[in-house]
């Protein structure tokens, strides 16, 4: 395939799959607090649930996509997500949708990295995939928006369980997609035992993040930034109890459309110069700054008209402009044979957020109100932001790390290559 026809391909894939997952996002958060009645503290809890099983997964399925393939990590994904998505749609207790939360948490877990790792490799063109990840975060906005059009009229016209079903059946539909689209003409898998190999592989990753001081910088940053969007649990609730003047899934569903587009527009501005120098770090300290009086606003808001604007700088900038950026300044300083690894350890950075504050937000929502939360969620991330713009930039080395990982980089790339060209390296 030609570098225009992967990126092609990658882009329609990330605009069918956000279409069928942000559709999911919408109906079934509104079926989670209409129809399966959960309380405050019990939506984040589901959060934790996800984060938790993220945590679990990550890194294993990481490392199958270094060492076995990037392609069908992903299609085993699509096939998690649809189970949970589907069963999300025909239960309405609490452990049971805990255990659909847990498919749902599977399924990221084989997609993280293994998606950016296989762009990257079969586009082959370092130079442009910090653009090509920037547009797909803008074309993961355009799908999320039409997700939410479409789901959100599906939801009101035939119920919000028969809209969750569609959903899951339309994410195993988009599998097929990537099992008969993606090649993998640039990825050279491990040959023979692949258990010892992968050990190299993940030593490899962990000497890559420890020495390397702007991914851990961004690390910390994502894991803060995370840890206050757990407080997307509670949107619908505080706007469903400041009183939408007409049906709460119309009003939910127009927002979502209009945080979208916004949030494609904010990327759209970011995609044409993330290439200049310093421009990611004041995109990400910008985007925490929006996200700050999102937050303000949405916890003050005399009703759900003006908690609207709020939703729509937290949701539509912030959480989506810093996540955008944490792919592409990971990804930049990153080799091939790690790549997945590393964006599975980004993805547990994520966890580590949602894990750490899940339970705390929803016991002070429960204990003190939404607002209380939403406030809080605001000073978490004012310190993601304050952390990365007080951070001094560091002349780049080769890929940015210490001479102490030079020397385990190359020790442990010699095996890593022994055991692709011999198939050596133990296990099974």
């Amino acid at each position: 395939m030609t570098g225009r026809d992967v990126t092609g391909t990658f882009l329609r894939w990330t605009f069918l799959r956000s279409v069928f997952h942000r559709g999911y996002v919408l109906v079934s958060g509104l079926y989670f607090v209409i129809t399966a009645h959960l309380s405050a503290w019990q939506l984040p809890v589901l959060g934790s649930v996800v984060s938790v099983t993220l945590l679990a997964s990550d890194i294993p399925t990481g490392v199958w996509s270094d060492a076995v393939s990037r392609k069908w990590p992903l299609v085993a994904g699509h096939a998690f997500l649809a189970a949970g998505m589907v069963m999300t749609g025909l239960v309405t207790t609490l452990p049971l949708l805990a255990a659909t939360q847990v498919l749902w948490g599977i399924g990221w877990g084989f997609s993280s990295g293994a998606d950016v790792a296989w762009i990257t490799d079969e586009l082959g063109q370092p130079g442009r995939i910090a653009r090509v990840l920037t547009a797909r975060a803008r074309w993961d906005s355009v799908g999320s928006a039409a997700g939410m059009a479409a789901f959100g009229a599906l939801g009101w016209a035939a119920g919000l369980a028969a809209a969750t079903v569609a959903s899951g059946v339309g994410i195993a539909l988009v599998g097929v997609f990537v099992a008969l689209r993606f090649a993998e003409d640039n990825f050279t898998p491990v040959r023979g035992p692949r258990w010892g190999a992968s050990l190299v592989i993940l030593r490899r990753g962990v000497a890559l993040a420890r020495g390397d001081h702007e991914i851990l910088l961004m690390f910390a940053a994502t894991t803060l930034i995370n840890a206050a969007s757990m407080v997307n649990w509670l949107f619908p609730k505080q706007l469903i109890d400041r009183g939408f003047p007409g049906d709460p899934v119309l009003w939910y569903t127009a927002l979502g459309i209009l945080s979208f587009a916004l949030g494609a527009a904010a990327l759209r501005l970011v995609e044409v110069r993330i290439d200049g120098p310093g421009v990611a770090r004041r995109a990400y300290v910008l985007a925490c700054l929006t996200g700050v009086v999102g937050l303000i606003v949405l916890a003050c808001a005399p009703d759900a008209l003006v908690g609207s604007i709020g939703v729509l700088l937290a949701n539509g900038i912030a959480f989506t402009v810093t996540r955008a950026v944490s792919v592409i300044w990971v990804n930049q300083r990153t080799s091939s044979d790690v790549r997945a690894t590393m964006h599975s350890f980004l993805s547990q950075a994520e966890c580590a957020g949602e894990i750490a504050s899940g339970i705390p937000l929803a016991g002070l929502a429960g204990i003190a109100g939404i607002p209380a939360a939403l406030f809080a969620s605001a000073a978490i991330t004012a310190s993601a932001g304050a952390a990365v713009a007080r951070s001094r930039r560091r002349p780049d080395r080769r890929l940015g790390v210490s001479p102490r990982y030079h020397s385990r980089h190359w020790r442990l790339s010699g095996r890593a290559n022994d055991v692709r060209r011999k198939g050596t390296g133990g296990g099974r």
